[in-house]
């Protein structure tokens, strides 16, 4: 990127999909969140019949405030501002009623809908074509995992990019990870190929309450997101739907000796890579004997992954 402008002064596009990227429908709700702040419109969406297996990622019927029954099928949609090549400082929907203090509003482009099923290929030519169209600079892949975390500790963020740059100015990582991938990482292949900065945000969501939404993982990617994009995106619900959430696990725990006696564990070694006097040996020690400990974990657990590795 140019020395003058930074990743933020860009135009960005905010990318979140349901499905195998969204664990706890985490980064999804980041994104509705920022929908819900700023204000957008439709630009761009993909033709689901050229993306989408619909006995994989079948169809809704819904009713409407009139009564009226319809289908609402699967697809992607590409949000823009709503005043095209406007400045700094876009509108708040009405319904937020806050101010925004971030001055990069008017910059932010949103992608959001479900993960293609196939012609990942093409599919990805076709997100390309409407970026460099609407001159998007810079893209922010958002996701999030199951993983061997506990729910009543901060969320944990892993935070790469493969933009030399970009790992300079905000200080992150490369990401080692090694194995599948979902589109997020087909997208941040192809728009690094074609010299588009990018970078990732992935929250870790406790696995053994994988059935529900983790307001609170969404709130940990709203936090960073706002850091990146220079954006202050209103919290509304999230904060008291975070606490809920997490007394809700607690009161689970409380009635299951098992479950309580797992999530302390997980806990004992989240305290112990926390703790300011671990040194980098002694929490590769911790987790492998953590690691070897695999077999203790309740039914459903994800032994012998290996935790706080997210997928890019």
């Amino acid at each position: 990127m140019p020395d003058h402008e930074t990743f933020a002064q860009r135009r960005l596009l905010v990318v979140a999909f349901e499905g195998w990227n969204d664990a706890g429908e985490a980064a999804s709700g980041a994104v509705r969140t920022l929908k819900d702040a700023l204000d957008l419109y439709p630009i761009a969406e993909v033709d689901p019949e050229d993306y989408f297996d619909y006995q994989f990622n079948r169809p809704s019927v819904v009713t409407d405030e009139s009564g009226n029954r319809a289908i609402v099928w699967p697809g992607v949609t590409i949000y823009g501002p709503s005043r095209p090549n406007a400045g700094r400082g876009a509108p708040l929907a009405e319904d937020a009623q806050l101010d925004v203090s971030g001055d990069n509003g008017a910059n932010i482009y949103l992608l959001l809908g479900t993960e293609p099923s196939r012609g990942w290929k093409t599919f990805t030519r076709e997100v390309l074509e409407t970026v460099e169209a609407n001159e998007i600079g810079g893209i922010v892949f958002l996701g999030a995992m199951l993983a061997d975390v506990p729910h009543s500790r901060p969320i944990s963020l892993f935070t790469s990019s493969e933009n030399a740059d970009v790992r300079a100015e905000f200080g992150m990582e490369r990401s080692m990870y090694e194995g599948p991938v979902g589109i997020l990482s087909v997208l941040a292949d192809a728009a690094e190929r074609a010299g588009i900065p990018t970078l990732s945000v992935w929250a870790s969501v406790p696995h053994y309450v994988h059935n529900a939404p983790s307001p609170k993982a969404t709130l940990a990617i709203v936090d960073k997101l706002e850091e990146i994009i220079d954006v202050v995106i209103p919290r509304g619900d999230l904060v008291s739907e975070a606490a809920a959430w997490e007394s809700g696990i607690d009161a689970l725990a409380g009635d299951d000796d098992d479950m309580a006696s797992y999530i302390e564990q997980l806990e004992q070694a989240r305290d112990t890579v926390d703790s300011p006097e671990a040194s980098g040996e002694a929490i590769a020690q911790e987790f492998e004997k953590y690691l070897r400990r695999g077999g203790d974990k309740p039914e459903g657990g994800a032994a012998g992954d290996e935790p706080w590795r997210p997928a890019p």
